[in-house]
């Protein structure tokens, strides 16, 4: 009678505790759990689903390690945190990074800019850390955005400079026009009176003229 007792204790245990258990997993691995009659059972058949689970996970974020690349959509800071980021949830899926491999991995991944730095780090003997080249990469990142502000200045001020040649009038010939004289304000240059031009002088009389201007219109 104890030894009955003790089991129905058991089962019922046994079936609450599963209960509880299964309506706590995720919905989207609930299927995949084989069924069990067990509490034990059960979570030996979750415990490898998690493990296949891990591998999984850890095969989707080495391929996404492997395709990152600054692209200058970011900061420089941003994108080697991220790889930071991304070798830390490796390390706890128990896949470990190596710190030199850290180090030449985050170099590698950076846009042509960063070219010469990452050849002035291949040619010295002294090994960086992840937080010196997260130093170093902000010092080169702030130069590579003031020689762009430079170099966009120059290319808009060449550009300005193109425009006004093209624009620039053309000098033309000027044609000077001879000033029109009026003969009422023109004086005869012996009597020095008015209106004593010849195309006047030719609708007046010459007896009525002084001698002196009769003798010019000759």
């Amino acid at each position: 009678p104890n030894e009955k007792a003790t089991y129905e204790r058991w089962e019922r245990s046994n079936r609450l505790s599963l209960m509880l258990i299964q309506s706590h997993v995720s919905k989207s691995i609930r299927g995949s759990i084989l069924d069990c009659d067990k509490v034990v059972d059960y979570m030996k058949s979750v415990e490898e689903q998690f493990v296949r689970s891990d591998k999984a996970l850890a095969s989707t974020i080495m391929n996404k390690l492997s395709g990152i690349r600054f692209d200058n959509s970011k900061s420089v800071h941003e994108h080697i945190m991220e790889i930071m980021d991304i070798a830390a949830k490796l390390k706890s899926l128990e896949v470990e990074i190596s710190k030199s491999f850290l180090v030449h991995f985050i170099l590698n991944s950076l846009s042509i800019e960063y070219g010469a730095f990452k050849n002035s780090y291949n040619t010295h003997k002294e090994k960086w850390y992840v937080n010196e080249l997260l130093t170093m990469c902000l010092q080169k990142e702030k130069r590579v955005k003031h020689e762009k502000i430079e170099n966009a200045h120059i290319d808009t001020q060449a550009k300005r400079n193109a425009r006004k040649g093209k624009s620039a009038p053309r000098e033309k010939n000027i044609v000077s026009v001879p000033m029109k004289r009026d003969g009422n304000k023109v004086a005869c240059f012996f009597c020095k009176k008015m209106r004593h031009v010849k195309k006047n002088l030719t609708l007046v009389l010459p007896f009525i003229l002084p001698i002196p201007c009769r003798v010019l219109l000759i």
